[in-house]
């Protein structure tokens, strides 16, 4: 089906140029910077993922996108076109918040139809529209239910078809599941992930600060950090590369060992680093001088714990224990550091008991090496 014309719609678009763009976008409150120097560029038919901790800016920036925040420095660019002065409305993009903003006593055709009537379709071009996005979504036999007579995920559902309603060539999520509990987070997971299937053209910009949404929708991941853009690679790179401390902390929960290097190392080769007074061996994505201080980022599942010495391993001390379904996340503090260390234990092992010395050992290829943000 043909998509319905619009205003915002027919406006002339750069077929070539990235989906949306910022350059050097700030946002501020008086003094307060919100979001400072971000850019970034998302391809037609990509999703990106803006991952961060609260008032890292990663909602600044996409509603700096999508014009409900005053930019005051840098440019907003859409299909090639700058918008940074542009309403809302004349942008062209569809926007989910993380409360979906449902008109409560409209029916649910009545608020996805809201804003072609808006935009002012032809009446004839807006039922089979709705119909269409509504089907997609899972929705069509709703119809003509209203928001309170839904559940949290199809109200969720609901909104993403007002968004997509109109047509845009760039879809704005704003933390859509937050509002869900696990099950529906999951369930709506799978809808979001076949949307993409059935919009191969459409763009994504998916806010969120959960980091298992991320790597299971995104093609990249932009982790954003005190109002900055931290870091942003595809989601692979992201998770088996990371950049830096935080990068490694947030997207995977790793822990930190400050370390520096006990003799030159190429890229991509292994090399040994000494953590107080221990030798660890870890693969480096970069080439790195002797004694260069970096620190090493390993997360709880790649560490085992055993009762011997093995290759690879540091002494630690059980400290204790929680049950997280499929695993217990034992903390254990390192002998010779004093630094706690967590290690994900498959619920079906025994759980080591607290006071126990005990070694955890690691595999080379999965302790990160990234550069130290304070001196080892």
């Amino acid at each position: 089906m043909s998509a319905p014309a619009s205003a915002a719609s027919t406006a002339a678009v750069d077929v070539a140029a990235p989906a949306v763009a910022l350059r050097g976008v700030s946002v501020a409150y008086g003094d307060t910077v919100a979001l400072a120097d971000c850019s970034f560029e998302v391809r037609r038919g990509e999703t990106l993922a803006l991952l961060g901790p609260s008032g890292s800016g990663k909602s600044t920036a996409l509603k700096a996108i999508a014009g409900f925040e005053n930019v005051v420095g840098g440019t907003v660019e859409i299909g090639g076109r700058d918008v940074t002065g542009l309403s809302p409305a004349a942008r062209g993009t569809g926007f989910v918040m993380q409360q979906y903003a449902l008109f409560p006593h409209m029916s649910v055709r009545a608020n996805v139809s809201f804003g072609l009537k808006a935009q002012k379709v032809a009446r004839a071009q807006i039922k089979p529209r709705v119909d269409e996005v509504l089907r997609m979504v899972g929705m069509f036999g709703f119809a003509d239910r209203l928001p309170r007579e839904l559940s949290g995920g199809q109200q969720q559902r609901v909104a993403i078809a007002r968004a997509l309603a109109p047509s845009p060539s760039l879809l704005l999520l704003d933390e859509p599941l937050s509002a869900l509990d696990t099950r529906l987070r999951e369930e709506m997971l799978i809808e979001l992930q076949q949307l993409r299937r059935d919009l191969p053209g459409i763009a994504i910009v998916h806010v969120t600060h959960d980091q298992a949404e991320a790597l299971a929708l995104a093609d990249r991941i932009a982790i954003m950090r005190n109002s900055r853009l931290e870091a942003i690679d595809t989601a692979d790179r992201l998770f088996h590369q990371p950049p830096s401390e935080f990068a490694a902390t947030f997207l995977g929960g790793a822990d930190i060992l400050p370390a520096r290097a006990t003799a030159p190392v190429v890229a991509g080769g292994v090399g040994t680093f000494e953590h107080g007074g221990l030798h660890l061996r870890a693969v480096s994505a970069t080439a790195l001088a002797g004694d260069k201080h970096v620190a090493l980022a390993v997360r709880p599942w790649a560490w085992e714990l055993s009762e011997q010495p093995r290759d690879n391993a540091v002494q630690v001390l059980v400290h204790d224990s929680q049950w997280r379904g499929a695993v217990r996340h034992v903390r254990a503090r390192v002998a010779a550091t004093d630094q706690f260390i967590g290690v994900d234990v498959p619920v079906l092992d025994a759980a080591p008991e607290s006071g126990r010395q005990m070694w955890a050992h690691v595999a080379p290829e999965h302790v990160h090496v990234v550069p130290a943000e304070k001196s080892a």
